[in-house]
């Protein structure tokens, strides 16, 4: 567990270190969903109606940014050969850095999210169900980008192949999160969707740290 906290607290100081990284897309998120009432039509109907699908797609395209430097860091300096042979089980020490940068890149955009889907004018009552479902998306995306970010690891460049591997496994999150969104908006039942994306969450925190960590390992040897 002390391994756990130490490698939780030395990521997250590193993120804050690299303030201008950790606000990328953050910022990205806040003016792509920006841009859409600019470029449509300004009824308070239309915006309503595709307001819950511009702030998921903006939401996810947005966490792409925050993939590369997951493992890269410490892959070319030399300390992801010494976590590897360290006692703490790999699974342990990935789990850490996935929470880590949950923290620095989910949480803002749930934060972020209720503010934009205020902007497009969606029910103060489908607001609860907005943003759980946001935060039952964003540990998702953060287990996927830790899956990919492990199989590009020692790949120059494997930034954008990181995105076009995890853009086919994020559908279900975008499916199950605007569903959720779209029947709080329309006054109907959420729960189905909200237990999928809860499911889902369980699944990847459960089962991904070790896929990170033995994809890691392939990708060091």
């Amino acid at each position: 567990m002390d391994i756990f906290i130490l490698i939780l607290l030395r990521d997250l100081r590193l993120s804050f270190r690299r303030w201008n990284e950790l606000a990328m897309p953050l910022l990205f998120f806040i003016i792509i969903a920006s841009l859409f009432p600019l470029a449509s039509s300004p009824e308070i109907s239309q915006l309503r109606d595709y307001g819950g699908a511009v702030i998921w797609i903006s939401a996810l395209l947005s966490s792409l940014l925050a993939l590369d430097g997951l493992f890269r860091v410490d892959a070319q300096d030399g300390s992801m050969e010494q976590l590897i042979l360290s006692p703490t089980p790999l699974g342990v020490i990935v789990l850490a850095k996935i929470i880590a940068h949950w923290i620095v890149s989910g949480v803002p955009l749930v934060i972020a999210s209720p503010l934009l889907a205020l902007s497009f004018y969606l029910p103060l009552e489908a607001l609860p169900v907005f943003i759980l479902a946001i935060a039952l998306a964003t540990p998702i995306l953060s287990v996927l980008a830790a899956i990919g970010a492990a199989l590009t690891v020692s790949l120059r460049g494997g930034g954008a192949l990181i995105g076009l591997l995890m853009l086919p496994m994020m559908v279900p999150v975008l499916i199950f999160g605007t569903w959720a969104t779209d029947a709080a908006v329309q006054g109907e039942n959420p729960i189905g969707a909200l237990l999928l994306l809860a499911s889902l969450a369980i699944l990847s925190i459960s089962l991904g740290p070790l896929a990170a960590a033995g994809a890691v390992k392939v990708a060091m040897e």
